[in-house]
């Protein structure tokens, strides 16, 4: 079953939380000094805040799969859709583990869907510590490389 994610670069994360804990009447669970996380089931909603994007606002949006198979299933309608496809195996991005298929829709906002394997204790590899988790740079070589329809 799909869990919807979405992904929110926050200012400040305190107030946020506080917040948040209102909104959802929920506490996260994953707290981080920089990242926070609520796993909802109404909504069910997979809901994550951190202060790694350099700019407040959505980050990302996505889908969690419970499975491979599912994940599978997901890439292939991705590809169906011809977005160009940014494939991250056994990765570490907010104090996990996982399987990721990215991209990006018309409108250029990245899109993750993935399969948590189990927890990490980094927010992302050492080599990447300042970054979010999604790879901008990748995914916008991908999307200027995709063929494009011709305008009205």
């Amino acid at each position: 079953m799909k869990r919807f994610h979405v992904h929110v670069a926050v200012a400040e994360l305190d107030s946020s939380i506080r917040f948040y804990n209102t909104l959802f009447a929920s506490e996260p669970v994953v707290l981080k000094s920089d990242y926070a996380k609520w796993m909802l089931d109404d909504p069910r909603i997979n809901f994550a805040i951190s202060q790694r994007s350099m700019e407040p606002g959505v980050d990302h949006l996505g889908f969690q799969v419970d499975t491979s198979e599912e994940l599978t299933g997901m890439e292939t309608q991705l590809r169906a859709a011809d977005a160009a496809l940014l494939t991250e195996s056994d990765t570490v991005c907010c104090y996990a583990r996982s399987d990721k298929r990215w991209v990006t829709d018309p409108q250029g906002i990245a899109w993750e869907t993935f399969h948590t394997l189990g927890t990490a204790d980094t927010y992302s590899p050492p080599a990447s510590a300042a970054a979010c988790c999604s790879p901008r740079d990748s995914l916008a070589t991908l999307a200027a490389d995709a063929p494009r329809a011709a305008c009205c």
